[in-house]
Order: structure tokens, then sequence, then C-alpha cells
């Protein structure tokens, strides 16, 4: 096949986008572009996922290399032929290309069959909201289909806008931060407004929260105690002027390069969150969501993808410090050896998840050779 059927295939996906949990549809059109490149078994996954294995002519290692098939609820401002279909839905993640580079590793793969070992090419559900490598790695099939042996390794990427186009993005240590949302509800009284003092109102309470919470971050991305947290909702009384307000509810996003020091800070938020709360008379509810751990890469893999890209003349930039975004590939790195890579989308690309990005397609090819060098070069390797 040639390198345009594969920027078809991407911007066909990029017209109809799904968001996170409700990839069925976008899943059997995968299905039905690398079908005909004869995988040896094709599941459903963690729901709405799709694995394909092949298979070398003997046993050996096994690899899997991971893409994402959600896209994400942005209203999309480009006007090009492909643009979104469907309103308040858009790829703006660049998703549909990682479809597109894993589809084209698996034509590379029909083309050439493996010699040994078995590569295991996830199209994962659910990456946008931390839910989707949890779901496949809880699922019981998942289990059966690696076996007792387990995955030697694991592996994925991810474009990133602001590098030059192509360059080959790693780092030793980790590759994302553990991110997770905290909510935080107050339970008060309200009253008339000429008369707060008959009621318990949540603003002194969020105001106190939000200011300490605030306080606590270190957001020099240079540091190792690197610590960022970001208001990203907040919601108290009703648009009634008469009366106050009572219940309120706010969320922070949190951030580190650790997981251990993210779950020290977690926790001091939460006692932060309740001593807040009876100070004021209120009652406190504190909740959890988007949970994603550290994406820790191992440094015999990161070589791996270093030597890989050397012969193939990609240029390859270190990362000073990891990326600031979550990725839910960390659960995979936490319990197989892995890691995680960029490939830069162009120093002036829009950003990713603004309205106006696309996904670069002159990634495809490269991405793609880069995957099929290093899966090949490690499962051909002798012990």
């Amino acid at each position: 096949m040639e390198l345009k059927h594969f920027i078809e295939f991407r911007q066909m996906l990029h017209r109809f986008p799904d968001i996170s949990g409700k990839e069925a549809a976008t899943r059997e059109l995968v299905r039905a572009f690398v079908e005909p490149f004869n995988p040896a078994e094709i599941h459903e996954i963690g729901t709405t996922g799709l694995l394909l294995v092949f298979e070398g002519g003997s046993p050996g290692r096994q690899m899997l290399i991971r893409a994402e098939l959600d896209a994400l609820p942005i209203q999309e401002t480009n006007t090009f032929e492909y643009r979104s279909t469907y309103p308040g839905k858009a790829h703006k993640c660049g998703h549909d290309g990682h479809m597109a580079i894993l589809s084209r590793l698996a034509w590379l793969l029909h083309k050439k069959p493996l010699m040994a070992g078995k590569a295991c090419l996830l199209f994962q559900p659910a990456e946008e909201n931390g839910e989707g490598a949890r779901a496949i790695l809880s699922d019981p099939a998942f289990k059966t289909i690696i076996g007792n042996q387990g995955l030697d390794q694991v592996l994925a990427l991810h474009n990133i806008p602001g590098y030059a186009r192509g360059n080959i993005l790693i780092r030793r240590g980790n590759f994302t931060p553990a991110v997770r949302s905290i909510i935080v509800q107050y339970k008060g009284k309200t009253s008339h407004a000429a008369e707060p003092e008959h009621g318990i109102c949540s603003a002194p309470a969020i105001a106190a929260f939000l200011q300490e919470a605030l306080a606590m971050a270190v957001p020099d991305p240079g540091t190792q105690d690197f610590f960022l947290v970001s208001p990203v909702y907040m919601h108290m009384g009703e648009k009634s002027y008469g009366v106050t307000a009572g219940d309120g509810e706010i969320h922070l996003t949190i951030r580190s390069w650790e997981n251990k020091l993210l779950d020290k800070r977690a926790k001091a938020l939460e006692v932060l969150a309740e001593s807040v709360g009876a100070k004021f008379g209120l009652h406190s509810q504190i909740g959890w969501t988007e949970r994603f751990e550290a994406n820790e890469n191992n440094d015999e893999v990161v070589h791996q993808i270093e030597t890989a890209a050397a012969a193939l003349g990609l240029k390859v930039e270190y990362l000073p410090h990891p990326m600031k975004w979550g990725e839910d590939f960390g659960l995979f790195t936490r319990q197989f050896k892995g890691a995680m890579f960029g490939i830069g989308a162009g120093e002036n690309h829009p950003a990713l998840h603004n309205p106006d990005y696309d996904f670069a397609d002159a990634l495809i090819e490269p991405a793609s050779n880069l995957f099929e060098k290093v899966l090949r070069d490690y499962l051909n390797k002798e012990d």
C-alpha cells in the first residue's frame, strides 16, 4: 500500500470522531482497515478497544505497542474538507494520526512477517479520561492473550507540537507526570441575603481552600519536587440575589513528576479540605477523578529507541524534564518494562487540545518505521 492510503485513512477517522468510552464505531473503522493485513488474532478488549496479534515463526519475546482511539469534546474551527462531521467532537490530540501509525505498522508486519516472538498492537479506548489503560489491564481477555509469560516490553508515542517536525523526543526517567483531580464539596445552609448570620455559606471555605492549595504549588518544572495546582471548576449558590450560597464545590487538577510525591500532596489536600470545612461549620465530601500514573521510562527501552532512530537517520532530541500533561500509558509502564517517546509535530504547529489543531500526516511514515525497527530489533535480539 502507498502512504497516501494511510493518510486518507487518518483523514477519514478525523471526520468521524468518538469521545472516551464511546469508541465502538471508531474501533470498527479500524478493524475494517487492518483486517486485510491478516493478523494472527483480532480481539475486542476493554469494552471498546481492539488488539491485533502478529506472531513470528518461533516463540520468543512479546512486545505491546499502543495507539489511542478517542477524540475530545471540542468544537473544531478548521475548515478543511475532512473536518469533523460531529458537532462538539474532534480529534484534537492526534489520536487519529496515532491510529494511522499503528495501522501502517500492522501493514509492515504483514508485508514482512516476524521471525520470532509476538507483537501486540493495541488500539486503546478512553485515554483522555484516564480510564482506558485501566480497562485493558483489568480485562480477563487481556491476561489470556499475553499468557503467563506476560509482556516483555511496552511502547507508545505521542505527537508533540512545539518541536521540530519528525524529531524523536526522548528522556530517561519519567516522560509524563502523575496527575489527578480532586473534587471538594461543601454542604452548608442558605439564608436570606439580608441575614447571612442565619445560614452557613460555603464561599469563605472555598476561598480559603483555594488560596492554601495554590500556596502548596512548586510550579518550576526544573525542580524534582515540581507540584502544579490548577483550579478547573467552582460553583456555589444560584442566581438568586436574595439568597446566600449554602452548598459549594471546587475542583483542582494536581500534577507532579513522581507518583509518591503526588500521593503525599493528595493526602495533604484532603486534610486541608476537611480542616477548612470544619473551621467554617461545613460538612465536607471529597472525591478524586481522572487519575494518571507517572509514565516511567526504562533506560534499556529508551536506548533501543535511540539506536533505532539513529539507524533510520531520525534526529533525537532529549527533553530536560517530563511533558506536563497526563498520559494513562503510565499504568502500563508501572506493570511492564517500557517507554513512551514523542515525535515533533512542528515548532509552530497548533497546540494539542486546541480547536485549530490537526495531526501532521508527514509523521505517519517515520513513526511507523521507528516502531517497526524497535520491535524487530528487540524480538530478534539474541539473549
